[in-house]
């Protein structure tokens, strides 16, 4: 009787047969990594600190960042785009990104499944760091995609899962990069660029078991395998971009939930994340019967929609950009300043920040805290209109914040109190 064939494993080194992978093509994805996954890491911090988390603790959803605060600074109003560019750019490259991070997972998938687990300590350490790197990226780039798309079926909230994973990941990834940086310069500059490019053969063993031992005949080069994940990033950059990018590169954001058309038309018709009806904002609330209250040395001074606008007003031209990554064009703002609201409720050319309080009874950000110099800057307004036009209930009528650079959230909508220097 004929015995069967026994059928591979994937701890056999004849398991893994194509004939791409090596050292070389690991180390070229390994490059492009280092320097997108830099780059989010640093945008990342950025946007953690342009919440002012050591403001206030209604700002602060890391409460127990300990150490992890410790670069943490004032976030400014210079330059108006500054949150904008920021957070457009974590994200558009985060998502970018998604086709190398797979492409490299795939290379290096055979030492995923390398016997024994352990050779000696050192290599038992070494397995632990990648089993941090690789579960910390998969986890990272995961919620973050969730994010984007308003889906979080993660537990617990976004913000410090995604924090506390970015350190994790990073320090995982920094540890990586020291010890295998020498290595990758040095594949890359004995095997060159070109003659790998173009040579179909598989790449010399060296050691690290990348290369297969029985390798099956090439169906594609290095340039097309290197040209199909270039050609993934490039198509999610260009479904992804124009939810930041402001011309026709908003009708081709196909993936983000804010991209394609504007929603509705008219002076009102700009991207918004939740709606007056999802927070539960009953128009009695916004009606005739409304007042602001503002809070002081003075006491209480409580103000109707028709008495702010008798006060003199000023306007703005400020874009609205939010942590998944999306922000409207400059649109131009109209209301009081909110230095005037802190003069009336009793501070001088130096007002302190101020605290303030939707009508929104949940939700994370339902009372937010500005800084001392976000409420200085002429441009932060207490908005009442938008475009020549009042706000619309879902922009925040009778009255919304807009304060230059800021996080979409701080932008509070439905605004019932500010309580200056109460933080």
């Amino acid at each position: 009787m004929p015995r069967t064939p026994r059928v591979a494993s994937p701890t056999d080194p004849g398991f893994w047969r194509s004939p791409l992978r090596g050292p070389w093509l690991t180390s070229v994805l390994g490059v492009v990594l280092l320097a997108g996954i830099t780059l989010l890491f640093v945008t990342g911090l950025l946007s953690y600190a342009a919440y002012n988390p050591n403001l206030s603790p209604v700002n602060d959803k890391t409460p127990d960042k300990g150490l992890l605060g410790f670069y943490l600074f004032d976030w400014p109003t210079d330059p108006h785009w500054l949150y904008r560019l920021n957070q457009g750019l974590h994200v558009t490259v985060g998502i970018a990104l998604i086709p190398v991070l797979l492409a490299k997972l795939w290379s290096v998938l055979p030492k995923l499944f390398t016997l024994p687990p352990a050779r000696s300590a050192g290599h038992a350490l070494e397995r632990v760091s990648l089993l941090l790197l690789v579960g910390g990226a998969l986890f990272e780039f995961v919620t973050g995609v969730l994010n984007v798309q308003l889906e979080y079926l993660f537990p617990g909230s976004f913000y410090p899962l995604h924090f506390y994973g970015a350190w994790v990941f990073f320090g995982a990834f920094a540890a990586h990069v020291a010890l295998r940086l020498p290595q990758v310069v040095r594949v890359l500059r004995e095997q060159g660029w070109r003659d790998r490019l173009r040579d179909p053969r598989p790449e010399p063993a060296d050691g690290e078991g990348l290369v297969p031992a029985r390798p099956a005949e090439p169906t594609v080069s290095r340039r097309g395998a290197l040209g199909l994940v270039g050609a993934g990033s490039a198509l999610l950059l260009v479904t992804t971009a124009g939810q930041t990018v402001d011309g026709p590169l908003r009708r081709t954001a196909l993936f983000a939930p804010h991209g394609g058309g504007d929603p509705g038309s008219g002076p009102n018709g700009f991207q918004i994340n939740k709606t007056a009806a999802k927070v539960g904002i009953d128009r009695r609330d916004t009606g005739e019967s409304w007042r602001l209250t503002v809070g002081g040395p003075r006491g209480e001074v409580r103000l109707s929609r028709s008495e702010l606008l008798q006060l003199p007003l000023h306007s703005a031209a400020l874009p609205i950009a939010c942590v998944e990554g999306w922000s409207t064009s400059d649109q131009q703002w109209r209301g009081v300043r909110l230095r005037d609201l802190a003069a009336l409720a009793g501070f001088g050319a130096d007002p302190p920040g101020v605290l303030v309080e939707s009508l929104q009874l949940h939700g994370a950000f339902r009372r937010a805290a500005l800084r001392d110099n976000q409420v200085r800057d002429p441009r932060s307004l207490l908005a009442l209109q938008v475009n020549g036009e009042d706000l619309a209930p879902d922009h925040g009528f009778p009255a919304r914040i807009i304060v230059p650079a800021a996080p979409g959230v701080l932008n509070t909508k439905w605004v019932s109190r500010l309580t200056f220097g109460e933080l």
